[in-house]
Formats: structure tokens, sequence, C-alpha cells
């Protein structure tokens, strides 16, 4: 933090929860040493790891500003997002009324039992004095905690060297459960929401340090968090929607999911955004970089920063025990599938799919959308490619991905100033990394040409051959509609529920969207497993008439069925092929433990 920025008195917010069943918050911000003239006061439209508008200010509510005196202050309206007060004396006391009751990481949740803050859908701030330190109050019950990644100070009070660090850092209070443990000389803790025991939770944190040691490991140590602590801000509660986000020094998980049933699946998102304290929140892409509150940030690069955090997320687990072999191929099933089966992936490139996020992350929109055949999520895209780019370093280079990881971490990610990336990344610099690491810039320029500026198809085959793995037809020789979204309905009919993929039989045939089929082959579908016996009398290739009800006409059509597309990864024991030596000690370089 500047010189300057330390002279200058700090921004004070309190925020308090009178009517917190009803999900609403009292905020008061202080603004203190305003120039002559007016201030303007505005909610942010987008917050960090998010790249789509929300506008926040749709929830706020009861405005009002005083003077030090606490005379009312005139307050005008110049676009939907902000509030221009004038007449003050040099001091602006502004308050304000809160609705929030969707507990994620993108929202605020707020009722009886806790709440839980995602910074930018919760203060407003004053346009020209984001470099101000801060200052945060919480008056809640006294039963509640606070869970956050600001700084305490000891009195009551949590610190922030600037606006980016205090839209950086959600906030959890309740009746927190904490385990705490050192790492690395850092401070790891989980500050917990549940109705569960604490020999669940206990259980959970060892699988969690796990994860941790296996993130380390990847990058050789951990970062240097700002404050000598990185925080889970965790909340396993009913009425929770499932998300994560990533932040400098902490991380918000939420999810509906107990941990005596969902351990598991609540574990993945630990994996995942713990890894992106390093990927994303250290080494940046220079396209977010300082993160933009009035606008949707775009950057080209989400694929890397998403995608290959996916990849490590899953990887993570199965280094850590948490996946055994099974599970862990399972998702790279997953990927592989999403990857040959998405007309998108066969036109667009990992980096035109990034650039798509302000429109898919979160966002909200009526109007239905051709994105089942012109999209494929930057996460699967992405790790999919880390997935082929592992196993070309460790086939031909003698490295792997690895150490192409720790290699952008020292270059871009290690070096820090003012709570940033002192070296935000472009694409060229990772290519350039990719080169060093191979020592063949040759190879480098191709992946990046071939596979993430363009959409060349990966053999996947050849890719994981080595490590005894085969990818074969999850479901060779039976007949299938394709993988459009079906939904069965009590009245005998199926409607098609999104727009149908391309060369799909239903698609060939003409059927789209919401379409109804009434007969298929002269037969009422009653229910799935109807259409499942249907199919199994039949063979790809096989033509059907189909009657269906298509924007109020009923119409008929001729559908020619295909294979089951679906594929899967299995390794060679299953398939009954001979696994080498060398295949077993590849295998156990990729998936085991590095973690001392």
């Amino acid at each position: 933090m500047n010189t300057l920025a330390q002279a200058q008195s700090p921004v004070q917010y309190t925020v308090a929860f009178p009517n917190a069943v009803h999900h609403e918050a009292q905020v008061t911000a202080v603004f203190t040493e305003v120039k002559p003239g007016t201030l303007q006061v505005r909610m942010a439209r987008s917050s960090p790891g998010r790249y789509a508008l929300h506008e926040f200010a749709k929830n706020v509510y009861n405005v009002q500003a005083t003077d030090s005196k606490g005379k009312a202050l005139s307050i005008s309206r110049s676009d939907p997002y902000s509030w221009d007060v004038s007449g003050h004396d040099g001091t602006v006391r502004f308050t304000y009324t809160l609705f929030g009751d969707r507990t994620d990481g993108t929202y605020a949740g707020i009722d009886f039992q806790h709440a839980h803050l995602n910074m930018p859908a919760t203060l407003a701030y004053a346009r020209g004095l984001e470099q101000r330190p801060i200052e945060v109050r919480f008056d809640a019950p006294a039963s509640w905690q606070v869970a956050t990644q600001l700084r305490p100070d000891g009195k009551g009070t949590y610190f922030a060297p600037h606006l980016q660090y205090l839209m950086d850092s959600p906030t959890s209070l309740g009746a927190q459960k904490v385990r705490s443990w050192q790492e690395q000389g850092r401070t790891i803790e989980m500050s917990v929401l549940h109705d569960g025991t604490d020999t669940e939770l206990d259980a959970y944190v060892d699988q969690a340090k796990k994860v941790v040691k296996e993130a380390a490991a990847v990058f050789g140590e951990l970062p240097a968090y700002d404050f000598g602590r990185y925080t889970f801000v965790a909340n396993y509660l009913p009425g929770t929607s499932g998300d994560g986000m990533e932040h400098r020094n902490s991380t918000s998980i939420t999810s509906a999911r107990p941990l005596r049933t969902g351990a598991l699946d609540n574990l993945g998102t630990v994996s995942h955004e713990f890894f992106h304290s390093w990927n994303v929140e250290r080494i940046r892409p220079k396209s977010l970089e300082p993160f933009d509150f009035d606008r949707a940030n775009m950057s080209e690069a989400l694929w890397f920063a998403e995608g290959f955090t996916q990849y490590y997320g899953d990887l993570l687990l199965r280094r850590a025990g948490a996946f055994t072999d099974k599970q862990y191929l399972e998702e790279v099933s997953g990927l592989v599938n999403a990857m040959v089966n998405s007309p998108g992936a066969q036109q667009y490139s990992p980096v035109q799919m990034s650039q798509q996020a302000p429109f898919v992350d979160a966002a909200v929109s009526i109007d239905p959308n051709n994105r089942s055949n012109t999209y494929l999520s930057y996460y699967y895209i992405g790790a999919v490619n880390a997935l082929a780019l592992d196993m070309l370093l460790r086939q031909n280079y003698k490295t792997d991905l690895d150490a192409f990881m720790r290699a952008v971490w020292q270059q871009y990610g290690k070096p820090q100033r003012d709570y940033a990336p002192e070296h935000p990344y472009t694409l060229p610099d990772l290519q350039r990394v990719l080169g060093q690491v191979s020592r063949d810039t040759a190879f480098a320029g191709r992946f990046f040409r071939q596979h993430l500026l363009g959409h060349e198809q990966l053999k996947f085959d050849e890719l994981l051959a080595p490590a005894g793995l085969v990818v074969r037809k999850a479901h060779a020789g039976q007949a299938s509609l394709g993988l459009n979204r079906l939904t069965f309905n009590p009245d005998s009919t199926v409607t098609v529920a999104g727009t149908t993929i391309i060369s799909s039989p239903l698609y060939t045939a003409g059927l789209d969207r919401e379409d109804q089929i009434t007969k298929l082959d002269g037969q009422r579908i009653m229910n799935r497993k109807t259409l499942v016996d249907l199919l199994a009398n039949h063979k790809p290739g096989d033509v059907l008439p189909v009657e269906y009800r298509s924007r109020g006409q009923q119409r008929t059509a001729q559908v020619t069925l295909a294979e089951d597309p679906l594929v899967e990864v299995v390794p060679y024991e299953t398939v009954k092929q001979p696994l080498t030596k060398k295949m077993k000690a590849f295998r156990a370089a990729w998936l085991g433990s590095k973690a001392k």
C-alpha cells in the first residue's frame, strides 16, 4: 500500500443484522476527508471470480446520507448503480438496507442462523476513494463468529488495505466450527457452518489436509499468504446453493450437502478452489488485472485459469487418496466425452470459449440460445487440454504438467506487489514457458496453435495408451437418439428439453426445442424405461417413424437411429490387455502422491 493511501483516513463500514430472519442487513459506510463537490457512491456490477454482470444495486434500498452533524444530504441518481451525494461538509455517512437470500460465492445470504456475505454484493464504495484503507465492523448476534481473510485488529474491526482486497474478501458469520493447522509455516484454517457432528468435521478436515499437501507439492511451496493465513470459509447448511469461489487468501465454499453424505463432493470443491490460491489468484492473466467492478470482465485465458485448475482439482483428489483409480477415471471419461461429443469444440478454440464467460458464468438471460451446439465450458475444454499436455510432456519430454505449473508460478505468480501479481501473464508468456519446460519451442508453438488458439481434435487413444488406458464406446452397438435432453411427461409424451444437437438423430429429423414426441415407431413413450426398451429392439441405422407436436402443429418425420455416442476410459486390465511394467510406472508417476 502506498504512503499516500496510508495517510488518508480509512473508509469505515458497519454491517448489522436487526432483521436477519427476513434476509436484511443494515449497512453504514462513513467516508471522511471527502473533497468538496459531489461524492458518487456505487454498488459493484461484477464480482471477482465471476465474469458476468450481476447488478448488485438491485438489492439495495432505504438509502440515506448525512454529514458529520447528522444533516440529511441530497441524493440524486445518474445511473442504476450509483447515488450522487452533494452538500456534504467533508463527511458522508451513507446508510442503506441490503436484502440477501442466496448463500453462494456471488451474492449475500442472510437468515436467522447466519450471514454469508460476498462483499461486492454487500458493500457500496465511493468513486475516487478506492485506494484508501478500510475498516469493517460486524454488529452481529453474540453467538456468531466471523470467518474472513480480512485482517482482524483485535478491537472488533477487520482491515483491508484497499477496495480491491475488500471486494475479494468473502465473510461468513455464524456459529463457526474452526479447525486450523500449520503447513510450511502458514496457518490453514477451515471455518465451517454445518449441522453435523465434530467427528464428521474432523474426518473431513483430515482429508482436506492431504489435498493441501498435494497441491503444495505441485508448485513446490505454498504461497506467502498476506497475513500468514489461508481460510476455507465453508457453509454446509440446508438452503445453501452449491458453489465455490476462489479468493486471494481464502475461498468461499457453499453446499446444501451435509458432510455425512456429501463429503467427497464437497472435498472436490476444496481441492479446486485451493489450487486457485496459486492459479488465478497469484498466477493471474493480464486481462483480469486489476478486476473492474463496473463492467463484465473478459479474459482469453480462462481455459488455463479455470480449466487447468479443473484438471488438478480431480487429480489432487486421486493423489490424496480420496479418489480410487476407478473414480478418477470416471472423471477423465467425463472430460473426454465432453470434448468428443461437443459440436462447439469442433468449431471453436479454448480461447474463444474463455471469451464467452460473461454470457455463461452465472449470467442471467431469458431468451433461448444455441450453446449446446456452439459452446463447451472453458472448465472442461481447458481441463481436457491440461490432460493432453500432461500426457505429451510425460511421453515425449521426460517432464510433466507439474513442472510447467511450477515454472509459470516462479515467473508469473510468486513475484507479488501490493496484493497483486507483479507480472500478470499473457498467452505468449505461457507458450514461452512451455517451450522452456519441454525444451522444444516448436512443440509449444504447435500445441498452442492447434489446440488452444485452434480446435484440432486430440487423439485420446494415443495420449492415454502409455498409462495403460483405452478409450472405447461405453455402449457399443446400442441404438440411440443422441445426447439430446428429454423430459418424460405424465401424458405419455416426451418433450425435447433443449436445442437439439447437430448431427444427432433428432436434429437430422428436424425436431427442435420444446417439440413433443407423441409416438415413436408407433408407440407412446410412457417413461424412460419404455424408450430404453424400444431402442433395445433396434440397431443403429434403423429408421423409425416419429409423430410430434411442434409449435401447435402435428408433424411426422423419419428418425435414423445412431450408435450411442458415449465413450469411457478404462484400464487395460478391464479389457484384458496386458499392462506392462512401463505402463504401471507411468500411471504411478501420474496418479501417485507427490507430498513428502
